[in-house]
């Protein structure tokens, strides 16, 4: 029963940072070619946006255990540990676009599966904090 439960766990963190990863694309996409702002600047406020959903999402569905409360300790985990996430993604988009010379959407895709793996192992130890 554990098994099934932790499976579904990750299905619903899936569908949810893939949902999150689209917003965040799109935000990205529009950010820089409409709004005209630096890859980088773009990159930084997609990832908060998308950050921001996700917290949603995973308090709401994800990780939801049927209790609402949080500690502080758990919430400053969450959010710091997104903090860490985001240092990251800005790292790994610099490093793919300017020194590598790669598209910064492709960048960014990259970027986000490396940011995952950090998101998923922290949050989820950090929702479950009471």
């Amino acid at each position: 029963m554990e098994r099934r439960k932790n499976f579904a766990e990750v299905i619903r963190f899936l569908v949810a940072g893939g949902g999150c990863l689209l917003l965040e694309l799109a935000c990205l996409y529009a950010l820089t070619e409409w709004a005209g702002l630096h890859y980088l600047y773009s990159s930084a406020l997609a990832f908060v946006i998308s950050l921001l959903v996700n917290y949603w999402l995973c308090r709401a569905w994800v990780f939801a255990d049927g209790s609402k409360k949080q500690s502080l300790k758990a919430l400053s985990l969450f959010f710091g540990s997104s903090v860490a996430g985001l240092g990251i993604n800005q790292l790994c988009m610099y490093t793919f676009v300017d020194m590598l010379g790669i598209y910064y959407m492709a960048a960014k895709l990259l970027a986000a599966m490396i940011v995952t793996i950090w998101n998923f192992v922290l949050k989820r130890y950090a929702l479950r904090m009471k």
